[in-house]
């Protein structure tokens, strides 16, 4: 029960020594990594750069302790950053520390949520976003992220708080673009590119900061209109609350479920496809409550809300990660940073930051997938289009909220028109399958055999009483007998249950007898307790379309 709560103590039980030069240079190289994509993330979020190296720091730390990923990195994401930024900018009224507080609380109130669905077991969350949902949000996410960081590429102010103000400001400013700065920041990107082809996974990142400190602190070039970083606070974080109260900031709530399903999703996609990789399986339950805490510990250390992201967690990978020990010297990496280096990262150029930026949320525009979902589902295609055209015009929380609810209105809609099939005998045999689908199966004489593909509820009873009907009215024969199929149903409610004692009624005043098939026993027992069992006769699971077909006949015969 212990390493099932805390995994930290069923697998450092486990560990070999052989594992651990391999998880001190993936720490290092992850701390390499993580530490100029934090600090670029932290201003994306509008935050003091500092904020994202705690993420960092304190995320990966207390997730190594209750996480079931044994490679995956914990911190700020470009999503995520993005989402407080521009959400918290209309709560903090230009008021940076009242800015810095909201997004501690955020992530304080992530962590609550997490812990609750841990408590209540709804790590099914993740199943209520589609992935073409979250094609289209990420794609979004990546266009309105690329728009934040170009002024910064071009050197000019930028501004503007939605879509189409940002192009239209960035248009009007193009022509004051510094072409020192630009072409600054256009080397560090092809830099970068290059890097990740010729050496995937190493921290190119982190030689591209050196290189610009250097040469912008020691050369003309810091003449040449370059913004920088600026002074990083020295010394570890300081553990507090966050002197904001919920009821003190509108909209907080709706933040941090946002937060709280974009990092939950993120996270555990991630995780799943390196377990996979590596050959294990994760716990999403679990998930929930590493998230939690590690959440909880980030919003105590001045921090904003933190993920398992994919591309962080891919260089943790590739820098050969064996088990969370790799998180916890990558925290201790920082910590040094943090307590002796930071002096050195105030002549940081932003634009150094934006390219970072912009070469990461290149994955984030699936343009492949996109192709390939227009080709094969136009329907699909169009839904990832609304979550894409959601997050540019109503902003990143509302978009995360479109693709939620869109998702759910799905789901709704195809759970409200389940197929009804109507089935035949495939010749030869005693199965039976779908007569749309398969002609040449054989139609039994006065006999109709229903198949309903999925649970029955108060909301879609009725669209199934329609399909049966309107079935019943076109049958050239007259019907004796209608077989319903359950096998097909897992669960069928109140609604559902009397809908079908309805329709027994309603045939036998038509001299149409129903019979139910393979009915599971949960089913079973909704319809035993509207007393169906009474009305028709024994439901049993045992009880095939066949054996009644054969019933059916053998009576005919008699008769």
């Amino acid at each position: 029960m212990t390493s099932k709560l805390l995994p930290i103590t069923g697998w450092i039980k486990e560990y070999k020594s052989k594992n651990l030069k391999s998880d001190f240079v993936a720490g290092i190289t992850l701390a390499a990594y993580g530490i100029p994509v934090s600090l670029a993330y932290a201003t994306l979020a509008g935050l003091p750069p500092q904020f994202g190296i705690y993420g960092y720091l304190l995320g990966g730390l207390f997730y190594s302790f209750l996480g079931t990923s044994k490679q995956l990195a914990i911190g700020p994401t470009s999503a995520i950053s993005l989402l407080i930024g521009t959400t918290i900018a209309t709560m903090a009224n230009g008021d940076v520390q009242r800015w810095s507080e909201i997004a501690s609380l955020t992530a304080l109130v992530f962590a609550g949520m997490a812990i609750i669905a841990y408590v209540l077991k709804l790590s099914g969350i993740i199943n209520f976003i589609s992935e073409t949902v979250l094609l289209g949000f990420k794609a979004g996410a990546a266009i309105t992220i690329g728009l934040t960081q170009l002024p910064k590429l071009f050197g000019v102010k930028g501004g503007g708080t939605n879509f189409l103000e940002r192009v239209t400001i960035l248009f009007h400013q193009i022509p004051h673009l510094n072409s020192t700065v630009f072409i600054f920041g256009i080397v560090a990107i092809i830099i970068l590119i290059i890097g990740e082809k010729l050496a995937p996974g190493k921290p190119v990142a982190i030689l591209i900061v050196v290189l610009s400190i250097v040469l912008v602190s020691s050369t003309s070039l810091q003449y040449s209109g370059f913004k920088t970083v600026g002074v990083i606070p020295t010394g570890l974080p300081e553990f507090r609350m966050p002197s904001i109260l919920i009821r003190d900031v509108d909209g907080v709530l709706l933040l941090a479920l946002a937060s709280f399903l974009l990092s939950y999703i993120e996270s555990v996609s991630a995780g799943r496809t390196l377990a996979q990789k590596n050959g294990y399986v994760i716990d999403p339950r679990q998930e929930l409550l590493a998230l939690g805490v590690a959440n909880a510990a980030v919003a105590f250390g001045q921090g904003y809300p933190v993920a398992g992201g994919l591309s962080q967690s891919a260089v943790n990978d590739t820098a050969g990660a064996k088990s969370p020990l790799s998180l916890l010297f990558c925290s201790a990496t920082i910590a040094v940073c943090l307590l002796f280096l930071t002096g050195y990262l105030q002549n940081l150029p932003t634009v150094i930051l934006a390219s970072i930026v912009l070469v990461a949320i290149r994955g984030l525009f699936d343009f492949k997938e996109m192709k390939y979902l227009y080709k094969r589902d136009k329907g699909e295609f169009c839904v990832a289009m609304i979550a894409l055209v959601g997050v540019l015009i109503w902003g990143i929380l509302a978009g995360v909220l479109l693709a939620a609810m869109f998702t759910l209105l799905l789901l709704l809609k195809a759970a409200s028109k389940p197929n009804v099939a109507f089935l035949g005998r495939i010749p030869g045999t005693r199965l039976y399958t779908d007569l749309e689908r398969h002609p040449d199966n054989e139609r039994i004489e006065n006999i109709l055999i229903v198949r309903i593909e999925s649970s029955i509820f108060y909301f879609n009873a009725e669209y199934i009483k329609e399909k049966i009907w309107a079935k019943i009215y076109n049958e050239p024969q007259s019907l004796k007998l209608i077989i319903l199929d359950l096998n097909s149903s897992p669960r069928v409610d109140i609604a559902g249950a009397r809908f079908l004692k309805n329709l027994f009624f309603d045939l036998s005043a038509r001299n149409i007898t129903l019979k139910i098939a393979e009915a599971r026993s949960e089913v079973r027992d909704s319809l035993r307790a509207e007393n169906l069992e009474f009305f028709m006769g024994r439901i049993s699971r045992s009880v095939s379309v066949d054996d009644l077909v054969v019933q059916a006949s053998q009576k005919e015969n008699t008769t």
